[in-house]
């Protein structure tokens, strides 16, 4: 069954938005910053068109650290590249 709705949702394109791996805390000071990535996202986006940068949507999140600037800017979300090599999705597999 889990399987099946994998398929849906994927067919859809619903799992490629919700799927996604942001570290939780600073790997360095330990501040949370995981929930701060989709807000940062919305900045950077909004601020493309209004001549606001990364670095002003970062201070304006309360990102002050550069530690934990770091984690947000240089997210790389890889998780749909990793979801080809699901062997438990493969068509031989049980």
């Amino acid at each position: 069954k889990l399987r099946e709705r994998r398929k849906a949702a994927r067919a859809e394109g619903k799992d490629r938005q919700a799927a996604m791996i942001i570290p939780v805390r600073c790997f360095t000071c330990g501040k949370v910053v995981g929930n701060l990535y989709g807000k940062f996202i919305g900045l950077r986006n909004a601020g493309a068109e209004e001549g606001y940068d990364e670095g002003e949507a970062l201070t304006s999140l309360g990102l002050k650290r550069y530690c934990c600037r770091r984690m947000i800017m240089t997210h790389v979300d890889l998780i749909i590249k990793l979801l080809n090599y699901n062997s438990l999705e493969r068509k031989g597999s049980v």
